[in-house]
């Protein structure tokens, strides 16, 4: 196994060498297998779709005897190189990827190995490639039909169904931060704040958003601390964190998947449902469907195996609630380089139209 210590990450793909991805996957505790790599695009900050991490895609061609069972296209995940701020996301997908994903019978991509540098603050995931299986990745953009929303609430449940309110938390489990507990939530809840202030007294259409709620920065902020405290009371389970419709993808057929485990935590369920129904689907068409889809989303994690989910009427109200963390921190904090300025203009009309929808401002301020 290779020394962590002696590895210096790749921050661009002249960084991608053979040389390199065997030593990350000796960190990782697996055998060298690469002897060559064709480096095919490198994706920056602000590129198609970039938002938290850069990326490289390459194929790679494995030593005789290697390759077996190993994909040929292959995504390598590495640190922005702008700023410091994003540490704590790269820690916690690596531990994901490389403490919880064996565990898991859920269609996300597959790691060939990954290591986070506390020291330099750089991490690398190497991850397949999904164009190779089909993926497509859809974007608030397009149509996305009430199936493909459930192909992706399968996905959930079978992941909250995994920990549900598991004894492993105060375990082995340990480790998994909260929302208001480790390195994530305090980036989330406390350092991203005068990033998400600058935002709203800066973009226009975010600060007339915001005024039509009624609410400003600071009291959004305050509101979402009460809502975790809250919600840290009920059932808890693994979370994805961060389930907008850009960070899923659909296979041939339609099957869902989940990519950009970053904001990975325990949580309660309703966090993630909440998120990907509000931003997976029209304003109409959520207005006509989501109770439904809510409902199926129960059903599907009672069939796999959550011991005694909430009813449908705690779970509503909590999925109400929770949309105040959608529009505070799922977008408020996102700047327009990210996505380009229709994807962030619509996630946020979707998101803070279902936050008067569902009358949350209400929900919060009887919690706080």
């Amino acid at each position: 196994m290779s020394d962590a210590r002696s590895i210096r990450h790749a921050v661009d793909g002249d960084g991608v060498t053979p040389c390199y991805l065997n030593q990350l996957r000796g960190i990782s505790g697996h055998s060298d297998c690469f002897d060559k790599v064709h480096v095919q695009e490198s994706r920056t900050y602000g590129d198609q779709m970039v938002s938290t991490a850069a990326r490289v895609l390459f194929s790679a061609e494995y030593r005789a005897g290697h390759g077996s069972g190993l994909p040929e296209q292959l995504m390598l995940k590495i640190a922005r190189t702008d700023d410091d701020v994003m540490a704590p996301f790269y820690a916690n997908e690596v531990a994901f990827y490389n403490r919880l994903r064996p565990e898991l019978e859920i269609e996300a991509p597959h790691s060939l190995g990954g290591h986070y540098d506390p020291s330099s603050r750089h991490f690398a995931l190497l991850l397949e490639d999904l164009t190779a299986r089909g993926a497509h990745f859809p974007n608030v953009l397009e149509t996305v039909s009430t199936s493909q929303i459930r192909s992706l609430l399968d996905e959930l449940a079978i992941l909250h169904a995994r920990f549900w309110n598991s004894d492993r938390f105060a375990g082995d489990l340990q480790w998994v931060g909260t929302a208001l507990e480790g390195d994530v939530a305090v980036l989330l809840n406390d350092a991203a704040a005068p990033y998400i202030q600058y935002e709203i007294d800066n973009q226009k259409f975010k600060n007339e958003l915001v005024g039509m709620i009624g609410w400003t920065g600071e009291e959004l902020r305050a509101s979402i601390k009460a809502m975790h405290r809250h919600q840290q009371s009920l059932d808890q389970c693994l979370v994805h964190g961060d389930t907008h419709l850009g960070n899923c993808y659909f296979l041939p057929g339609d099957k869902g998947g989940l990519l950009d485990w970053q904001l990975m935590g325990r949580g309660h369920p309703m966090h993630d449902v909440s998120y990907i129904i509000s931003t997976g689907l029209s304003i109409a068409e959520r207005r006509v469907h989501e109770q439904e889809l809510l409902l199926y989303y129960l059903d599907q994690l009672g069939e796999a195996g959550a011991a005694n989910p909430p009813d449908f009427d705690a779970c509503w109200t909590e999925y109400r609630r929770s949309q105040i963390w959608n529009v505070y921190v799922g977008w408020l904090t996102t700047p327009v380089v990210n996505y380009g300025w229709e994807i962030n203009v619509m996630n946020h009309l979707r998101l803070v139209t279902a936050f008067e929808d569902l009358d949350t401002g209400k929900l919060v301020r009887d919690i706080m």
